[in-house]
């Protein structure tokens, strides 16, 4: 970026998980694990000269109204993605910027919507004839059967949660009693509605992408199972992603795609650029596929604002892809400061 770039003033917002005050000290947060992305960001922020302030929220809106009104900035950078804890909130606190014409990083309040409610991101991305698993939503309370048509192995996962929670390798299922059991066991434990669908054999790729309009993806990751037995199913499940014995005990290993015929490659790139689009995507984003031995590309989920820790996926494709760290929060700075919304 050049240097001649307007310097900004930028509030980061972060969300906590108890009760804050407008001038509460995170310095000790921000050296925990739990508290990277916000770290890493924020160190970014002042390494690009901008002018940087950060308030964490919990369940108190009047906080960041108070907030804007003393500090005025010209963007937020928006890491809240709870409030209350509960993720389901994040297009909220979004929709609460939006109403105020407020910029701020990231994807707006539709495309979080959409992409939370897997159902909903599904049924409009098969509609497009994008290829995603067959799949059954049950809602708390209804009783549970499997559809005729839903062919076992069967992974089922809570509808609204991210970061694989309420995922491990009892989510699949291979016979009617298992899948009865465990979308029980999800909507007691997890308070939440179920998506069940067929698990597809094949390789995990995500794919990162960042824009409003014109879309710039990088190369492309993929989790791989070095110890996992070949005739043995491979899921992300929460541990896979961040239980780091686990992952060595397993050969679990998140690298960059090898062997991928530039033909697929490119064909993987369209396609996460449409299904960008048709989920009215934002700001940046992954998408997490599976390609099967046939080469057919399968949607599995959509993360808007996934995480930017520098040493996360995300970051570490920009990287490969050009974008150096600082660059990249610099870059989505931009975008979260020129997008049309509302």
């Amino acid at each position: 970026m050049s240097s001649h770039k307007k310097r900004l003033k930028v509030l980061a917002l972060f969300d906590a998980i108890s009760p804050t005050t407008i001038d509460q000290d995170l310095s000790k947060e921000l050296l925990t694990e739990d508290w990277k992305t916000e770290a890493d960001v924020l160190k970014a922020l002042r390494e690009l000269g901008h002018t940087t302030e950060h308030l964490a929220i919990f369940d108190d809106l009047d906080l960041l109204r108070q907030k804007l009104q003393s500090f005025e900035p010209d963007v937020i950078f928006n890491l809240a993605d709870q409030f209350k804890n509960n993720r389901a909130f994040d297009q909220a606190i979004v929709s609460f910027l939006e109403m105020n014409g407020m910029p701020f990083t990231g994807c707006g309040s539709t495309g979080l919507t959409l992409c939370k409610h897997k159902g909903i991101s599904k049924k409009i991305l098969s509609y497009h004839r994008i290829h995603t698993p067959a799949f059954v939503i049950i809602a708390r309370g209804k009783r549970i059967a499997r559809p005729e048509r839903l062919r076992f192995p069967i992974l089922v996962k809570p509808l609204k949660e991210e970061a694989s929670l309420g995922i491990s390798q009892a989510s699949l299922v291979t016979n009617d009693e298992q899948f009865k059991e465990r979308v029980h066991f999800i909507h007691e434990k997890f308070a939440n509605d179920v998506i069940a669908e067929e698990y597809i054999h094949g390789r995990e790729l995500y794919v990162s992408l960042l824009g409003n309009l014109r879309l710039q993806e990088f190369p492309i990751r993929e989790l791989v199972f070095k110890e996992v037995p070949p005739d043995e199913p491979k899921i992300a499940t929460f541990k896979a992603k961040w239980d780091d014995e686990y992952r060595a005990r397993w050969g679990l290993k998140n690298q960059f795609a090898e062997d991928l015929d530039p033909a697929v490659a490119r064909d993987i790139q369209q396609t996460c650029k449409r299904i960008y689009r048709l989920l009215t995507l934002d700001g940046y984003a992954r998408m997490d596929l599976r390609l099967t031995a046939d080469n057919k590309v399968y949607f599995i989920e959509a993360n808007p604002n996934p995480i930017l820790a520098a040493d996360e996926d995300f970051a570490l494709s920009a990287l490969k892809g050009g974008l150096p760290y600082p660059q990249l929060i610099e870059r989505i700075l931009r975008h979260g400061l020129r997008a049309e919304r509302g």
